[in-house]
């Protein structure tokens, strides 16, 4: 094979093309790159090692693509962004404290507001409760409720779900007189498709103060 003379000062006399090419690849001590001499005595190996490469950045690609958006999606916590959570928790508050309100006076119009129609309580004697069962007893009760003070309420979401947990101290009076408790409480509220949150679902739990052994 001849050279032409402008190239043929940059190849030393005693190297063939080939000792050359293979000498100035190796020189570059770059892994990724197949030398020369590789490449003329394994062409099959060397397209088979492509032909990986080539796979293996189009399974990259598929991945990027399938989970890319999740990856560099707006940072969530609790199931909210941070603002939409803020204004949420706000909103809940509201609600819980015209939970108190109602019961504290009685109030089946804003309770009828605050509960969804599929609604369902358990209350402090594991009896279930409807929407309707609720209201009618806030209408007809022989109790009177003096103070209502709730304590140590937590809030957690889960997308268009709130989940509030509370400690509720209760005094009043019912037929044999002064009526007094601890409870514990759980309350479920749902966002509808309007982007107003209902109250689905209660449990109330009393705390028994423990037994004096003498």
């Amino acid at each position: 094979m001849e050279i032409q003379a402008e190239n043929r000062q940059f190849i030393p006399k005693e190297l063939g093309l080939r000792r050359f090419c293979r000498k100035l690849i190796d020189q570059r001590s770059i892994s990724e790159i197949v030398s020369v001499s590789s490449m003329l005595a394994a062409p099959q190996r060397v397209s088979t090692h492509f032909r990986h490469q080539r796979l293996y950045a189009h399974v990259l690609l598929l991945a990027l693509s399938t989970f890319a958006p999740a990856l560099f999606a707006a940072p969530q916590h609790g199931g909210l962004p941070r603002g939409e959570k803020h204004e949420s928790r706000r909103e809940i508050d509201q609600l819980e404290e015209s939970w108190r309100n109602a019961v504290l006076t009685g109030d089946a119009a804003i309770m009828d507001k605050l509960l969804a129609d599929d609604y369902i309580g358990i209350s402090a004697n594991g009896t279930l409760q409807t929407k309707e069962d609720a209201l009618t007893w806030l209408r007809n009760r022989q109790r009177h409720f003096t103070d209502l003070v709730l304590s140590d309420s937590r809030v957690r979401f889960y997308g268009t779900t709130a989940l509030v947990t509370s400690f509720a101290h209760l005094t009043g009076t019912n037929a044999g007189g002064e009526a007094l408790g601890d409870f514990r409480y759980t309350h479920v509220y749902v966002r509808d498709a309007q982007g107003k949150w209902k109250m689905v679902s209660s449990e109330v739990s009393r705390i028994r103060q423990p037994s004096v052994h003498r």
